[in-house]
């Protein structure tokens, strides 16, 4: 996949993202302005505030992780709401290190490494995110991995197969994209710990 069809992907995630976040909060709001106003409480009502919040925060996640990125710098409490929003109710607990401002670019690679890293959890765990002098470094911990390694090698030889599902673009996509910022991801799997730097 050459550069110039990795922007215009990047674009076209953008917009769509862009697109959908404008009614689903106006959705949300709605559902305040109701609730405020004495609206029938109840499962229902507590069931579509859930798929709207859960829709929500997967639509910014995707947007930086899919989206275009510039150099723009992203603030840690925006990037730990993110994070925080788009893990409530999973079993997954992430930690977000870096406690200064980032640019989007980077969270980008960490947003993809962090779907990466989560495909090898699915019983839960957690994992850290840290940056040292450049260096990132997305640390898993669970009790029991699960490791497809087929998925896995495509970060070291960027070769994605055919028939690559769409939920597992971002692992085409990480290894692509570091390459532009001049990154090479790196995997150590044990049996209970998972590694990716870039």
């Amino acid at each position: 996949m050459g550069q110039s069809n990795i922007n215009l992907g990047a674009l076209i995630g953008s917009r769509i993202c862009h697109d959908l976040i404008s009614p689903i909060g106006a959705i949300n709001n709605g559902l305040e302005l109701l609730d405020m106003s004495g609206g029938a409480p109840g499962p229902e009502m507590d069931l579509i505030q859930e798929s709207v919040g859960n829709a929500s925060a997967r639509i910014r996640y995707f947007r930086v992780a899919f989206g275009a990125a510039g150099e723009q710098m992203m603030g840690r409490a925006e990037i730990v709401s993110i994070i925080k929003d788009v893990m409530q109710g999973s079993r997954l607990n992430v930690a977000w290190g870096p406690m200064d401002a980032q640019p989007r670019s980077h969270v980008r690679l960490a947003f993809l490494a962090l779907l990466c890293v989560e495909t090898a959890m699915p019983y839960g765990g957690r994992i850290e995110i840290s940056q040292d002098d450049g260096q990132w470094l997305l640390h898993g911990h669970a009790d029991k991995l699960n490791i497809d390694q087929t998925l896995w090698d495509i970060l070291a030889t960027k070769d994605a197969p055919d028939d690559l599902r769409p939920a597992q673009v971002q692992f085409a996509l990480l290894p692509l994209i570091a390459g532009d910022l001049n990154r090479r991801t790196v995997t150590e799997i044990g049996k209970s710990e998972i590694k990716l730097r870039f």
